[in-house]
């Protein structure tokens, strides 16, 4: 079975396992409004995925609790104070070490008893979710599922959810359900109720066959290291959802090498989807204390960490002013924080995203995969927190590759985005350099969308991008026609950056005799200041015009004064500007001065690429169009990946007599039709 077979099985599992749950949703309508439904069935299927999970260990919970029953009563006899609670949990402790799982369940219950006493509903149904570990008991806080439990007891609703769950085609065992499975149920879920209310279903999750391309990219040129035995690898994903992204990972890394050690952290901000990934890590046997709740950008809970690959899909768009002062704190403190290259806009904390995961990277062999959308290419201007941090990326030799992925891939948004490779330690062929690729005509169509993803990348197109990536050359693969054409392009780091250049340009103004001075739009002062030159105004002329140089000689021999100030108002009020007019000084009155005034309505800025010399192109691209110009202090340095001009190509537009011809056969069409019509 290829994967795509294996996927579209997966597919029909999934959306059964899906449409199955989403019905049990249709017992809540009436007493929660639809984007509610998810604080029930969301606790409730992780509810039954523990209970599926532990259901073929019910007898041997029920003996090991017997056989412990001694011991118990033994250290209450030796420790009258010790308390039940922490018996209990000692208890469940040591029968979950004898499952060899990582919870278990004492309460003795299961839905099946539970449904069996409809009017003990509630008391049961607590009792039974006081007898998980307190593992599990985290999982559901998180959720604030109790009180909903209250809620649903209250409204007779209780009884009905779990008898509802507790049939055979529900069952989500790890022997029915893999967690791969799992992961696609609950962000169908998630999708589901985000719809009904209009919220970001995509900002909890990232589509499988995004992961795998971005997987496939972290480790292809790491295959026969990962192949050794004894591998001990880091995996890290700063916002992980439903840590789908570091399952994808996982599973990557262990197709390689069954053997490596894999070890998953991650951080979480959404208390429902933390809960959901903390179930899937604990159900597989793996350390939940590794996935941490709360705000990555804000509060790190894994400052001291580095990994060997990171994951990461973090959100684009939203601002991040609620974490400003945590984020300035640690931009001042220079190196020894996340944040010193640079802060983007409050508007779009992405690349604070990006910077965390650049701290984050083992210095020896760490490698980071990241999803970003066009802005991060090219927002900001030079010396903005965003070109630094570009720039930080350039100059560090941090940035391995970028690849453009299709449009609408994704489930909430149809915009271009982006998978940015980031190491510390690149191959000495990759060193100094960047590689573009556009993948984005490289898609198989999906026949019904799901949202805003309507195309898939298929095993096929998979297979071509890490092509181009690997061979890390100037190549077009695959074709247009069977929408599998992906370009690469490989430049220089220096490419990306440029000097931005201040233009000036000399004001020249003549003075006419007759000129009609409009005095009204003036504040009073400066009414007044030129109210004095007016009367001298007509008898300063021999002739038609003046230059700028002679009116202010004239000023000066009948003794009116003024400042750098007025001298400005002066010849905004008098003066008519002139590109045939000589230039003006910015100190007219004074003897001594060569110095230029600069034309602020002429101020002008050149971006010029940094591999460029920049003597040589003024004088191609400046000089000719701006006589008399110069450069007005130090040029500022900015870095930019023009991704879209790079690959852009010129399609010659249709000619007049084709679009003439075509409108031409509309028409002949359209009557044709009518007659049809008409009879």
């Amino acid at each position: 079975m290829n994967e795509q077979q294996q996927q579209q099985s997966l597919s029909i599992n999934v959306q059964e396992k899906a449409n199955l749950i989403w019905a049990i949703a249709d017992k809540l309508v009436g007493h929660y409004k639809p984007h509610e439904y998810g604080n029930v069935i969301l606790p409730m299927c992780v509810i039954k995925r523990f209970h599926d999970t532990l259901k073929p260990y019910k007898k041997q919970t029920e003996a090991l609790q017997k056989q412990y029953k001694e011991v118990v009563k033994q250290m209450q006899e030796n420790d009258p104070n010790n308390s039940a609670a922490v018996e209990d949990e000692q208890i469940k402790s040591v029968i979950a070490s004898q499952l060899h799982l990582q919870f278990c369940n004492v309460s003795g219950l299961d839905f099946a008893a539970l449904t069996a006493e409809p009017k003990q509903i509630e008391e049961n149904f607590n009792a039974y979710l006081r007898g998980f570990s307190k593992e599990v008991r985290l999982i559901l806080d998180n959720f604030g599922f109790n009180r909903e439990i209250e809620k649903l007891a209250n409204r007779n609703l209780l009884y009905e959810i779990i008898k509802a769950f507790d049939t055979d085609k529900g069952d989500l065992s790890p022997e029915k359900i893999s967690s791969v499975e799992m992961g696609y149920i609950f962000e169908e879920l998630i999708r589901k109720f985000s719809e009904s209310f209009d919220d970001q279903a995509g900002s909890h999750f990232t589509a499988r066959d995004i992961i795998y391309l971005m997987a496939d990219l972290l480790v292809h040129n790491q295959i026969d290291d990962l192949k050794q035995q004894g591998k001990f690898l880091s995996i890290y994903d700063m916002t992980m959802g439903t840590s789908q992204m570091l399952a994808c990972l996982d599973e990557k890394l262990k197709q390689i090498n069954s053997s490596v050690d894999v070890k998953a952290y991650g951080q979480e901000l959404n208390e429902q989807t933390y809960a959901i990934a903390l179930a899937d890590m604990l159900i597989k046997g793996g350390d939940v204390s590794n996935f941490k709740l709360g705000n990555t950008l804000s509060d790190d809970q894994l400052s001291d960490y580095t990994f060997n690959y990171i994951i990461s899909n973090p959100p684009f768009g939203i601002e991040w002013k609620t974490a400003q002062d945590e984020v300035f704190a640690e931009h001042n403190m220079g190196e020894r924080g996340r944040f010193a290259p640079g802060l983007p806009a409050q508007g779009d904390g992405q690349l604070l995203f990006m910077l965390n995961g650049v701290a984050k990277l083992d210095k020896d062999n760490g490698r980071m995969a990241i999803i970003q959308n066009g802005s991060s290419l090219f927002k900001g201007d030079a010396t903005s927190g965003e070109s630094n941090i570009r720039g930080y990326l350039l100059e560090n030799d941090y940035l391995e590759a970028i690849v453009q992925l299709p449009n609408d891939l994704f489930y909430n948004t149809g915009i271009a985005t982006y998978v940015w490779l980031v190491t510390k330690t690149k191959p000495s062929n990759r060193k100094g350099k960047v590689q573009l690729i556009d993948a984005s005509k490289c898609f198989e169509k999906r026949r019904k969308s799901l949202g805003s993803k309507r195309v898939d990348i298929s095993e096929q197109c998979r297979q071509v991008i890490v092509q181009a990536y690997s061979e890390f050359t100037n190549k077009s693969y695959g074709s247009e026609a069977n929408n599998t054409l992906v370009e690469s392009k490989v430049f220089d780091n220096d490419y990306f950056k440029y000097r931005k250049l201040s233009i000036q340009q000399p004001l020249r103004c003549w003075y006419y005799a007759n000129k009609q001075v409009e005095l009204s739009a003036l504040k009073d002062k400066d009414r007044a200041y030129i109210e004095t030159i007016l009367p001298l105004y007509s008898t300063m002329f021999s002739g038609e015009r003046m230059s700028d140089s002679d009116f202010f000689a004239c000023l000066k021999a009948h003794q009116i004064k003024a400042t750098q100030s007025q001298i400005k108002l002066i010849r905004t009020v008098l003066g008519t500007k002139d590109a045939s007019a000589p230039v003006a000084l910015a100190k007219p009155l004074d003897p001594k001065c060569t110095e230029l005034v600069a034309d602020s309505s002429l101020s002008d800025t050149e971006t010029i690429p940094f591999q460029t010399n920049t003597e040589a192109y003024l004088q191609a691209n400046v000089a000719p169009f701006a006589p008399g110009f110069w450069v007005d202090g130090e040029p500022k340095i900015g870095y930019e990946i023009p991704f879209t001009r790079e690959f852009y190509r010129y399609e010659q537009p249709q000619s007049s007599e084709t679009i003439y011809k075509e409108l031409q056969q509309l028409e002949e069409q359209e009557l044709q039709l009518m007659r049809r019509i008409m009879n």
